[in-house]
């Protein structure tokens, strides 16, 4: 087997996968190679953004699957005094690099962009709720609903918010949906919603003047006009 360019080593050097002479050689190298010792560094803050960015432990074959294809991949020769055919070469196995970084993350079970937007949208979802809970005009109103569980709605005018909080709902049968409506002084309801059970929501706008919230059961997609009788009605004035 032809013995390995130093300059192809950065990412098993980052894992800890070299033997012990290569990493011996491929350690002296970096002593005087600029461009191995930039990418290390990078490839070392990359690897770390990544593990915490997934929770879940890597399958235990990964590793294994990892090393088996690395063999197979063509290794690039050696290129010495070609300083812009060298920095082509690193700009091309740190794309390669990144690829690779990327398939570990899904095949790991992960999904770290799942996950990212996952945590990403429950935070906003935090904030809009705090904004709302911490206006000093908000109130909040209980209600029950028909057949089992309750409706919690926090109104604030200021903020022109309000969080629904749906617990304990009654299944429905299936091809059925919850549909939530905001019911204004004239009495015209206004649909801000569907929810297949239990949920909380931050309702945005739609709330200043209203003067009820209702739940009612629909199909599903929802209906243009509430069903009657309605599961929950809540007066908010």
């Amino acid at each position: 087997m032809t013995e390995p360019d130093v300059h192809t080593l950065t990412g098993p050097y980052v894992l800890d996968a070299l033997p012990d002479d290569e990493r011996v050689r491929f350690e002296a190298h970096l002593a005087e190679c600029t461009f191995c010792t930039t990418e290390v560094d990078e490839l070392r803050a990359a690897a770390v953004k990544l593990a915490t960015q997934v929770s879940t432990p890597p399958p235990p074959a990964l590793k294994a699957n990892v090393m088996s294809a690395i063999e197979n991949v063509r290794q690039l020769p050696p290129v010495v005094h070609d300083q812009p055919a060298v920095r082509r070469r690193f700009r091309r196995r740190s794309i390669l690099a990144l690829a690779a970084a990327a398939a570990v993350v899904a095949v790991s079970g992960g999904i770290a962009i799942d996950q990212y937007r996952d945590r990403t949208a429950a935070e906003q979802a935090n904030r809009q709720m705090a904004a709302v809970l911490t206006q000093p005009d908000a109130r909040t109103v209980h209600g029950a609903v028909q057949g089992g569980g309750q409706a919690t709605v926090v109104v604030s005018a200021k903020a022109d918010k309000s969080v629904v909080v749906l617990r304990d709902l009654p299944e429905l049968p299936a091809h059925r949906t919850y549909q939530l409506w905001m019911i204004d002084p004239g009495q015209t309801a206004h649909s801000v919603g569907l929810a297949a059970g239990d949920l909380t929501r931050v309702i945005n706008g739609s709330t200043a003047g209203m003067k009820a919230f209702g739940l009612t059961v629909e199909p599903d997609g929802g209906s243009p006009k509430p069903t009657l009788p309605a599961a929950a009605l809540i007066p908010l004035a």
